[in-house]
């Protein structure tokens, strides 16, 4: 082999090995669910033992933190990490050690259906659950709504070590059930696609005749909004009303700070072809749409709206993207929208019964690309496991960017009338004089204009935003 053909040799081996590398992801996330035909329910659950300390009986259960490891070809199962270890608190039906045994049967509350974030090393789940009739068992209806019923149940956890630090129960109208969560880098506050109800919103919304246009006529649904929230207070502050009424099952928002959503795609798409995904009349790839929202606005930003070929299910998923490539996001979701060939070959919903062999819950992970919106299916997900929140190791919160001062228009680190000042001779020159143009969007609006230093007049006069 001559010299040179050594040299293009060697070259193409070194690309191959940085290919390799920069597929293998380790991925982290809050169990959400997974079937089994041999436990109650279809979810794994194993008495241990009964706690003469706490007088209640202690379960092993499948609700915990995972990871699981994509190496560019294969996908591992989802283990428990940290592991929960019997032997380690029980012994021939005794507890052997207390606070490991409630700390393991302390998982059991670990649901989050309503969405889970990481912040601050702290693990926050929210579960939507519906008051039941303590008598009856039947769900109460006070005003035939299930607003009236459902509750949230909120958990913060320790995110490295899986213990339980408080738990809570929060009312309907905090609107606290969303398509997911996630921290922006770009300003360090968590933001949301939550799901707000009409009764909720302005009146100036509902008596709009053209809010509704694209709904039923007769239309009491839930709109989706972007928002952000104060996990300690446990308070979201609206962007925009409830706008958006597609199916949203996924959020996440990217190291550049761009949020995005992913949709169901609905049960109702066409048959998939040989590759797996659905295609519209045209021969473009259909299904469920991968959707980019503006984190000022709140809206939906309508170019950005793309198909990924896939066609999930109506619950929610997972999504997360990896710092090193913000084109890249990680979703783990269904295989199917629910639709399949029945004993008929007829195309239709599936039979839930028989979920196990018609693979109505199997799930997978999936590669989605922002840029054009369309998704790779990378692997199945062995025994149907999946998440609510995920993330790639070593990111479960990204690295937050240092913030301006907002108003310190001068930059000298306190903001007094000044500021107004050098803001108004900005505008009035045209912007030919230098000013922190950061800090000096003081309404938040993306631009720097009048309004701003009627907000920072405001702000100083009243000292609040």
């Amino acid at each position: 082999m001559t010299k040179f053909m050594r040299t293009i040799v060697l070259a193409v081996l070194a690309s191959m090995c940085v290919s390799a590398v920069a597929q293998n992801v380790i991925l982290h996330g809050v169990y959400q669910t997974s079937r089994d035909d041999e436990y109650p329910n279809g979810t794994y659950s194993e008495y241990v033992g009964f706690s003469y300390v706490t007088y209640k009986p202690i379960f092993i259960v499948q609700q915990g933190l995972y990871k699981m490891e994509w190496n560019g070809s294969t996908l591992t199962m989802p283990v428990k990490d940290p592991a929960v270890n019997k032997a380690d608190f029980s012994s021939n039906g005794q507890i052997t050690n207390e606070a490991m045994a409630q700390w393991a049967t302390n998982f059991n509350m670990m649901y989050a259906n309503s969405g889970a974030v990481i912040y601050n090393g702290v693990l926050t789940t929210v579960m939507s659950r519906t008051d039941m009739d303590p008598n009856s068992g039947a769900q109460v209806v006070p005003g035939n709504s299930v607003n009236d019923t459902t509750r949230f149940a909120v958990r913060k956890w320790n995110a490295a070590t899986g213990d339980l630090i408080s738990s809570e129960i929060r009312p309907a109208w905090d609107c606290l059930e969303s398509a997911g969560m996630a921290v922006n880098p770009k300003d360090g506050k968590v933001y949301g696609l939550f799901h707000i109800t009409n009764k909720y919103l302005p009146d100036s919304i509902l008596n709009d005749p053209d809010f509704f246009a694209d709904e039923a006529a007769d239309s009491t649904d839930s709109g989706y909004a972007i928002c952000t929230i104060d996990l300690d207070k446990m308070e979201i502050s609206q962007i925009t009303p409830g706008l958006y009424y597609e199916n949203y099952v996924t959020f996440a928002i990217n190291s550049e700070g761009r949020a995005f959503a992913m949709t169901s795609g609905g049960a109702t798409a066409a048959l998939p072809s040989a590759d797996g995904k659905v295609y519209d009349i045209d021969g473009n790839p259909s299904g469920a749409h991968c959707c980019e929202f503006d984190l000022k606005t709140g809206l939906l930003i309508s170019d950005n709206r793309m198909s990924t070929g896939y066609c999930s299910q109506v619950k929610r998923q997972a999504a997360c993207f990896s710092k090193n490539d913000p084109n890249k996001m990680y979703w783990m979701g269904y295989y199917n929208s629910g639709m399949g060939f029945n004993d008929y070959g007829n195309w239709m919903p599936l039979n839930d019964k028989q979920w196990k062999t018609n693979g109505k819950y199997d799930t997978s992970l999936y590669e989605v690309d922002i840029t054009t919106g369309e998704a790779t299916r990378l692997a199945n997900v062995e025994d149907r496991y999946l998440f609510a929140f995920m993330w790639v190791e070593g990111e479960a919160e990204p690295e937050i960017e240092p913030q301006g001062l907002r108003g310190d228009t001068n930059g000298n680190g306190t903001i007094e009338i000044a500021d107004v000042t050098d803001l108004i001779d900005y505008i009035l020159s045209g912007g030919t004089t230098s000013i922190d143009l950061a800090n000096a969007d003081c309404d938040l609006n993306g631009q720097v204009d009048l309004a701003d230093a009627t907000t920072l007049t405001d702000y100083i006069l009243n000292n609040q935003w």
